[in-house]
């Protein structure tokens, strides 16, 4: 989870958080009540319960559920390459699959399955928000449990400044975003609309081109982006690899409308 308010450019975030589960207040309170910006792994548990989370299990009965069916179908998908036993047919353990005597490794013995083929918008839960108040500053936040079966530490994009979200109230923007995590994180797109934006883009231009970006690296990437000019509160989404993208935008008046974009 990451929060990043526009108005101070400060940032309270944390990935790989066990067994809270406000992930999104947590950050909040790295922001609020530390000098530093990101929390990792079971030192950010510690932390969230020492400033008064409740641990608990995270655990439901249809996850285990679908866990234990994960485990009969050889643990398929998962994310593993270049590793034995084949990760398309065993849950492990995994090794290196080569590995010389001076540690070089041998990459692209055989292909796994792509990281773009298993992303969809069933298998992952991310959020994401943008926040303009009446005096016109500005924030961002986002939350996820990330992908499903994915190996235990991995960190995607939602909680790293300027993939997951970005805000900066001198060019007047902010962004949020969801999709292929791990991709996304080599090109910070969130950051790129919003600098799109303070250099006159509209925001499903700015949108657009920053997932440009990254299509001209991943052809099979999937992605979509949310901006919003803070001052006009004109906004706008651009998306690959999905049939269509829908979000929400909410007035202070309660009142919520539901906008759509088709994806390239």
């Amino acid at each position: 989870a990451l929060i990043i308010d526009g108005n101070s450019m400060r940032a309270g975030a944390v990935a790989d958080l066990r067994r809270i589960k406000s992930a999104i207040s947590v950050a909040r309170t790295v922001l609020e009540h530390t000098d530093i910006t990101m929390l990792v792994g079971e030192s950010a548990t510690q932390f969230a319960i020492a400033m008064g989370f409740q641990e608990e299990s995270l655990s439901s009965n249809k996850s285990i559920d679908e866990w234990q069916k994960w485990l009969k179908n050889k643990c398929q998908p998962n994310y593993w390459s270049n590793v034995v036993p084949n990760p398309k047919t065993s849950c492990g353990p995994y090794r290196n699959l080569h590995r010389n005597k001076y540690n070089d490794y041998k990459y692209k013995t055989y292909n796994h399955n792509s990281l773009n083929n298993k992303i969809s918008t069933v298998n992952h839960d991310t959020i994401g928000m943008i926040v303009v108040d009446k005096r016109g500053s500005s924030a961002v936040g986002t939350s996820t449990n990330g992908l499903n079966h994915k190996i235990p530490g991995r960190v995607g994009d939602s909680p790293i400044i300027g993939s997951g979200a970005y805000v900066d109230q001198s060019a007047g923007g902010a962004a949020v975003a969801t999709g292929d995590g791990d991709v996304m994180m080599r090109f910070v797109p969130c950051l790129r609309a919003v600098e799109n934006l303070r250099n006159g883009m509209s925001p499903s231009d700015a949108a657009s081109k920053a997932l440009a970006s990254i299509a001209q690296w991943e052809v099979r990437f999937s992605g979509a982006i949310v901006v919003v000019d803070t001052r006009s509160l004109s906004h706008g989404a651009a998306c690959k690899g999905f049939s269509e993208f829908p979000y929400s935008v909410a007035n202070g008046k309660g009142n919520v409308e539901i906008h759509t974009v088709k994806c390239t």
